[in-house]
């Protein structure tokens, strides 16, 4: 049987992006700092299960009291373009940015043959049904640039071919503040092959 700090070192260990020794140290914070660290945690973990949620209609992380999610029901964004992602956290980091008016919509994962995913994991009827309502006209994909994201973009793209929504997909190139150098051939070659006019 497990003792409640090897549990608690379990649980963080399954967190995206925290091995075993990250979930050691984490835990052994915890552990240190004791009631005035573990307190506020407690805290807000009880407040995420009942308070938080994923959007209903674009999956975007919001109140539970606020679904859809504001986003969704701002009035003020174009409803004419929609940029689709791969999680929630994709529209948080793209919203930081301030370079999206329009709306979204989280696939909640991509194909990934390796990891067991495919299209009926993902929220693609979802996805058809905002379609299917007629006000989109430009379905952007923002997805990721290896492998997995690709064949996602790809069969979305034949998937979705029959609604005759325009379908694109975010322009690939070189960082900011970096140099061709500095870059690896596969971003060299979609920034040549997606060069624009100056």
């Amino acid at each position: 049987m497990s003792s409640p700090f090897e549990t608690l070192v379990q649980e963080l260990a399954k967190l995206p992006g925290v091995g075993r020794r990250s979930a050691d140290r984490a835990a052994l914070a915890l552990v240190r700092k004791g009631a005035p660290a573990l307190a506020p945690l407690e805290d807000a973990l009880a407040a995420v299960r009942t308070g938080v949620a994923l959007c209903a209609r674009c999956g975007a992380v919001t109140s539970a009291a606020e679904n859809p999610c504001r986003l969704c029901t701002d009035l003020s964004r174009d409803r004419a373009r929609l940029l689709v992602v791969e999680e929630a956290g994709d529209i948080l980091a793209i919203e930081r940015s301030g370079a999206w008016n329009g709306l979204y919509h989280a696939l909640g994962g991509r194909i990934s043959p390796a990891a067991g995913t495919g299209p009926k994991d993902l929220a693609v009827a979802r996805l058809e049904a905002r379609l299917a309502e007629g006000t989109v006209r430009e379905l952007v994909l923002a997805l990721g640039t290896d492998v997995e994201g690709d064949a996602t973009a790809a069969w979305l793209r034949e998937k979705l071919a029959p609604t005759g929504v325009s379908v694109t997909r975010l322009a690939f190139g070189l960082p900011a503040d970096s140099g061709v150098r500095y870059s690896d051939p596969l971003t060299l070659r979609r920034a040549i092959a997606g060069r624009t006019a100056q």
